[in-house]
């Protein structure tokens, strides 16, 4: 099909805490921030896809009834060329201090709707932030 892009498909995770700030990471060697969360492994459903990689990024432990799904969204991938990334994303509020770099994630950031215009922003992020910011909110 002419003019269709490859897709990456991912499950993403808007983490966000009481205050209602963002939890964004950058992978290392990137420099986008995106949403946490991954490519599924074999056998995978996109809520067990996501709890794995908040593990392996973040070192949070969850459950997938503790995600909130929030629908499939497709954008330009980040870091992949020519690709689009169709995300399943979730919602999910967490203890900000629960939360730390691991595996291949070079920085974690939380950010509030008036950081989003400083932070460079993956492509996924500017769809899944007004989710839980509200229309008002522009990127």
């Amino acid at each position: 099909m002419t003019g269709v892009s490859p897709e990456i498909r991912v499950s993403a995770g808007v983490v966000t805490d009481a205050a209602g700030r963002a939890l964004l990471v950058r992978k290392t060697g990137t420099r986008l921030f995106m949403n946490p969360g991954g490519k599924p492994e074999p056998g995978e459903n996109a809520a067990e896809t996501l709890v794995r990689e908040l593990h392996e990024e973040l070192g949070l432990t969850v459950t997938a009834a503790s995600l909130h799904p929030l629908g499939t969204f497709r954008t330009a991938a980040a870091n992949e060329p020519g690709h689009d990334v169709v995300a399943d994303a979730f919602r999910l509020e967490i203890d900000p201090a629960a939360a730390a770099p691991r595996s291949e994630i070079a920085e974690a950031r939380w950010i509030r709707p008036e950081d989003a215009a400083a932070t460079p922003l993956a492509p996924l992020c500017v769809v899944l932030l007004p989710l839980v910011w509200g229309a008002d909110y522009r990127p």
